[in-house]
């Protein structure tokens, strides 16, 4: 089991948590929780939890948000938790995939109990788990579509039973949409924007960062996808290449991987700087932290489609060196970082 440290009032494990590490937090928050004084405590006995999520497993998404008002990176948080175990039950825990799908059917359900109760307390005494009962409020509050978490369910099922994908279009439609595009969604009800028409842009914006921060994420990630049995490069992409059965591993196949991977760099790009044209569509408390979101994960896709001798993603997993985040940042706005990711 990873090491511990302390995070707010649970012990967390540093680094990707097991299955036991999920299911002792979850106890010991629902707990706690569920004896708070309030409403709001119980809230915040959650999200000091959520916090934790988030900064184990994303340090540049941990990192921007701390530019967000108090109010909406903690409800940026709850999210972040709900989307994570989900994420969890299909990459990392030990699980077949019978039992995968079986996990995600039962959170599917404990969703929908958690969008009946009217507060948190009402769905902590339903059983629901704390995250998600963190979750349904943020919802019920933001006025998020409910539909939009079940298309991001509906995609993780998808990740239980991979398919190929022929084209960039069906890879977004059929996957980048509920992977990530409603996740941009979420986020945009809550970061707000100035008027009816300035909230239709910001939609729109928060779709082209969905799909450019996803297809980033997918070339980072080529050999480790491929472990798992997942190809997230369009058939016809790889066709062009001359290739039908793509193997990162195969040496014969690396520059024809590399110009495929270099194709959708471009085309993530171009998705960012969509997103960050329309920045101004949301509300003013939140664009710091956008534009901080979008400055860092541009950095890695220019990473990907720089490297001469091609991305590292299709036998290691790319990175930005945490120096090189902070590059990216508004220099005036450092004293909202915690001290630890400053002196680390």
């Amino acid at each position: 089991m990873p090491e511990s440290v302390e995070y707010g009032m649970t012990p967390v494990p540093t680094g990707v948590w097991s299955e036991s590490d999920w299911l002792r937090i979850e106890r010991q928050t629902y707990a706690r929780a569920l004896r708070a004084s309030s409403e709001e405590a119980a809230w915040e006995i959650i999200i000091r939890q959520a916090r934790a999520v988030l900064r184990a497993y994303s340090t540049s998404f941990f990192i921007v948000t701390r530019f967000l008002p108090s109010r909406k990176r903690s409800q940026v948080e709850a999210v972040y938790a709900a989307v994570r175990y989900p994420d969890e039950i299909v990459d990392s825990f030990e699980l077949t995939p019978v039992e995968r799908m079986r996990r995600l059917d039962a959170w599917a359900a404990q969703y929908e109990e958690a969008l009946a109760a009217d507060s948190i307390n009402d769905s902590l005494r339903r059983r629901t788990p704390c995250f998600l009962a963190s979750f349904s409020r943020v919802v019920r509050e933001a006025a998020i579509p409910p539909e939009h978490y079940r298309s991001f369910i509906a995609a993780m099922r998808l990740d239980v039973c991979p398919r190929r994908f022929g084209t960039l279009d069906d890879l977004i439609d059929s996957y980048v949409y509920g992977s990530a595009i409603v996740v941009g969604y979420f986020l945009t009800y809550i970061y707000g924007a100035p008027s009816a028409d300035d909230f239709a842009r910001a939609l729109a914006s928060a779709r082209h960062l969905g799909v450019a921060l996803q297809l980033t994420n997918f070339l980072r990630d080529v050999g480790e996808d491929q472990r798992r049995g997942r190809l997230y490069l369009p058939l016809d992409l790889l066709r062009d290449e001359g290739i039908h059965e793509a193997d990162a591993t195969d040496p014969r196949q690396r520059e024809a991987l590399n110009r495929v991977s270099r194709r959708m760099a471009a085309v993530a790009e171009d998705h960012y700087a969509r997103a960050l044209a329309d920045l101004d569509a949301f509300s003013t408390d939140s664009q710091t932290a956008i534009r901080a979101c979008i400055d860092v994960y541009r950095r890695l896709n220019e990473r990907i489609s720089r490297n001469p001798r091609g991305p590292r993603s299709l036998t290691h997993r790319e990175s930005v060196p945490l120096s090189e985040k902070f590059r990216a940042l508004p220099p005036s706005k450092y004293w909202r970082l915690p001290l630890a990711y400053l002196t680390r």
